[in-house]
């Protein structure tokens, strides 16, 4: 296998493996077809600007528990978690605002004195289904890494668009296919490139995450890293492409030997693939200084997600901003640690249900597809505000 076919082979894995992207996931069963699904209003979505106050859950009931009952609780790296946590200080929700004081002067203590003060402060809560059920799934998500060009041209022929003209006054808007040949689609998205990719896959695990980093050559030569954020869908249905190979007979199943092998087999049918899937994902153009390039895209919540301590939920089950108690224990890997709800997705949908950000580029997309494997979780909450948990039992 060539080197081209190869990447198009590692893609198609991710496509057929990584289950449940948080930023929009469009699909509430995402086990249905071993795919991947979109992060268009988790990751991706940025779009709320305002300080916000945290949601009451109505699809969860919080337990009370002791400290003890939280397994690893003792030997978390909690150094670690803390940029997380400083992070999630820069919007807090009103539930957890008074502690930023705290937390930003924490930063400098130790693990010992970090541990010891979230056990002063914090009440650990047992989030369960209403059923009572304490278990649920754990997926992951990333943020991919391409080669881009800013010029169209040598190899380089797959746009990625920012928002058309007059976006927003057509709802739904074009579909994937008319915005790949319609005339006038074409017209409102003329001038509206950002780069060129060089896959159209690439582009689909764009649009699926969200988000990602392009190593850009500008016009004059120059090389610079820059990101694509979300910014907005034609709001079209999210349609699964492994489940379009399957319901045409064209793969016995949606994982990486059909799919992969059949993208080698038919390159004229690619687009006819993609076309299934009418939903379509616009990007806004972000600088990425040396500083930002340590964190991920900003999640629902607002500010930028870390690797390994960030967590989409939903939202109607955890509150944005929430430190959360993650236990898994594998078998893909096995993580014991505290994590921060502070993105969504379509997709993740359910009391005991979290997407965990793996971080970027091609190992973190490996790790990210293979992950789908128990879970439980546990929110900690003020205990000067104990009385006002939500849905406590």
């Amino acid at each position: 296998m060539n080197v081209h076919l190869l990447r198009r082979a590692s893609l198609a894995l991710i496509v057929a493996t990584l289950v449940a992207c948080t930023t929009t996931k469009q699909q509430n069963d995402p086990s249905a077809v071993p795919e991947l699904q979109p992060h268009g209003g988790g990751a991706a979505s940025t779009t709320q600007k305002p300080p916000f106050t945290a949601n009451v859950p109505t699809k969860s009931r919080w337990v009370p528990v002791d400290w003890g009952d939280l397994p690893g609780v003792a030997t978390d790296s909690l150094n670690e978690a803390w940029n997380a946590w400083i992070k999630n200080c820069e919007r807090p929700s009103t539930t957890f605002a008074s502690l930023c004081s705290d937390v930003r002067r924490m930063s400098i203590a130790s693990e010992d004195e970090q541990r010891k003060w979230m056990m002063t402060h914090l009440q650990p809560y047992r989030i369960e289904a209403t059923t009572g059920s304490p278990d649920g799934m754990l997926t992951s998500y990333y943020e991919p890494m391409y080669e881009a060009r800013r010029v169209q041209g040598n190899g380089f022929n797959v746009p990625i668009y920012q928002t058309p003209r007059g976006f927003g006054q057509r709802k739904p808007w074009y579909t994937r296919q008319q915005i790949d040949t319609n005339a006038e689609a074409q017209a409102a998205l003329s001038g509206r490139v950002i780069a060129w990719l060089r896959d159209p896959v690439d582009m689909l695990v764009l649009h699926i995450q969200g988000s990602g980093r392009l190593q850009l050559t500008e016009a004059n030569g120059t090389q610079r890293m820059i990101r694509v954020a979300y910014a907005g869908t034609n709001d079209q249905p999210y349609k699964s492409v492994g489940r379009w190979l399957l319901d045409q007979g064209l793969v016995r199943d949606a994982t990486w030997p059909g799919i992969s092998a059949w993208i080698a087999s038919n390159p004229s049918r690619v687009n006819e693939m993609l076309w299934s899937n009418p939903r379509y994902v616009f990007f806004k153009e972000e600088e990425l200084n040396e500083f930002d390039a340590q964190f991920g895209p900003k999640g629902a919540q607002g500010v930028a997600l870390t690797p390994g301590r960030s967590i989409a939920v939903d939202r109607n089950s955890i509150p944005y901003g929430t430190p959360v108690w993650l236990s898994t224990p594998g078998p893909t890997v096995a993580l014991n640690r505290l994590v921060f709800a502070q993105d969504t997705g379509s997709a993740i949908v359910g009391a005991v249900r979290a997407d965990y950000f793996m971080g970027w580029g091609a190992e973190a997309g490996d790790v990210a597809g293979r992950i789908k494997q128990p879970l439980k979780l546990w929110a900690f909450w003020p205990k000067s505000l104990a009385g006002s948990a939500p849905h406590l039992r």
